[in-house]
């Protein structure tokens, strides 16, 4: 992180909360970020708390993972207090809550974790090294983060649906009582943004006559991008740019772990051809509802786009990286798949003819099974934690942002 590990901050919270406190809050509540796809899902939960005089936020970065890359500025542009992670450890909080899991045993109160994607739908990729193979867990489910010593860290899990709950008895049945299905409060943000829909491609530049096409891919080396690196150039080649605009938006590791300027300059060309690359924080999610067709592979953007009435052509799709059963096995089942050796532009034409309205609202109920009720929810689970009276007034579920920050063409 920027800040020395020394670099102590004051505020609202330890043994001199009250020292400089112009209001005094009655709770101290810690968000955790793990990376920037966690911080971006806080994002989503923090408000529900922040607007409250009684209560205090405060934020961190867990150095917990290998995708740390630009986290802790991002965490400053929310404009939140971000206290180092030394700090953190040493200081009692009434709430932690965390949108992913690593070293948070080593905090001083009740923790509640959230889902930072779509729920679990992938296995852990394997690790190497000259040990036999074993069979891989769940990601966001993984025994071995949720207890540590012989407890259960978190006092509250929150997934999206009921079929989650069953899969967390398989993978860690020790967390099973603590958890309970809460919504997605993206897919929530996402379904009250539809009917902005033209609001979001005006922002976008989508002419008339045009269509939007959405370019999706996770990380890692099964990823779209993995398969083919060259892919938005690709993609970008094989389209008229008279009848097709096309935006991208890649996992929030990728920018992490290659940093923003190689990013960039790997995309340079493609960029000076029309295609628009949002940053990995925000504005992916108004493209995906303003976008005609989905071009992507089984990361979670994919499947938010499926649940929403996005058709999806599937760019690569490994089937030994899906947890069987889940609702990435369920999109796999039932997208079409490129044929690289064909021509792009048809095959775009005839996904959006393939999915039938039933198909949408099947993917979207296999994601959450409390629609809509997500915030109202998870609010409510967090003011329990803190052992507050909720607030009467029932919480807004706010459309998205506009995609006022995609990168622009290059020079």
């Amino acid at each position: 992180m920027d800040a020395a590990v020394d670099a102590w901050v004051p505020g609202p919270f330890g043994l001199d909360a009250l020292k400089g406190s112009t209001v005094r809050a009655r709770r101290a509540v810690l968000a955790v970020a793990h990376h920037v796809t966690a911080a971006t899902r806080l994002a989503d939960v923090m408000p529900l708390l922040e607007t409250d005089l009684r209560v205090a936020v405060a934020y961190t970065a867990a150095p917990a993972s290998a995708n740390t890359g630009g986290l802790d500025a991002h965490l400053r542009d929310l404009g939140g207090l971000v206290l180092p992670w030394r700090q953190a450890i040493s200081t009692r909080w009434d709430l932690v809550v965390a949108a992913g899991h690593g070293m948070l045993e080593k905090l001083h109160g009740p923790v509640m974790t959230v889902s930072h994607g779509i729920g679990p739908g992938k296995l852990l990729p394997r690790y190497g090294g000259s040990g036999p193979t074993a069979a891989r867990p769940v990601s966001g489910l993984i025994r071995e983060r949720l207890v540590v010593g012989g407890r259960v860290v978190p006092s509250s899990i929150v997934l999206a649906h009921d079929r989650h709950l069953e899969m967390l008895r398989r993978e860690c049945p020790e967390a099973r009582p603590v958890a309970f299905a809460g919504g997605d409060p993206c897919l929530d943000r996402l379904v009250a943004s539809l009917p902005y829909r033209n609001f979001y491609r005006r922002e976008l530049g989508v002419r008339p006559g045009r269509r939007l096409v959405f370019v999706s891919s996770t990380w890692n080396e099964d990823s779209l991008l993995g398969r083919y690196p060259d892919l938005l150039l690709r993609v970008a080649s094989a389209l008229s740019r008279d009848r097709y605009q096309i935006v991208a938006a890649l996992h929030p590791n990728v920018w992490s772990f290659h940093g923003k300027r190689q990013v960039l300059a790997w995309n340079a060309e493609c960029r000076r051809l029309g295609v628009r690359l949002f940053p990995p924080e925000e504005g992916w999610r108004a493209g995906l509802v303003a976008a005609d067709v989905l071009l992507g592979d089984h990361g979670s953007v994919t499947c938010y786009g499926a649940a929403i009435g996005v058709p999806v052509l599937l760019g690569t799709f490994p089937e030994d990286a899906v947890a069987p059963g889940s609702h990435v096995a369920g999109l796999g089942a039932f997208a079409p798949r490129v044929d690289w050796d064909r021509p792009l532009a048809p095959q775009l034409e005839e996904a959006a003819h393939a999915f039938p309205g039933r198909v949408h609202a099947a993917m979207r109920d296999a994601i959450s099974s409390r629609p809509g009720e997500a915030a109202h929810l998870i609010r409510g689970e967090m003011y329990r934690l803190l052992r507050l009276r909720d607030r009467d007034r029932p919480p807004d579920v706010e459309p998205v942002p506009l995609p006022l920050t995609a990168f622009p063409r290059a020079a």
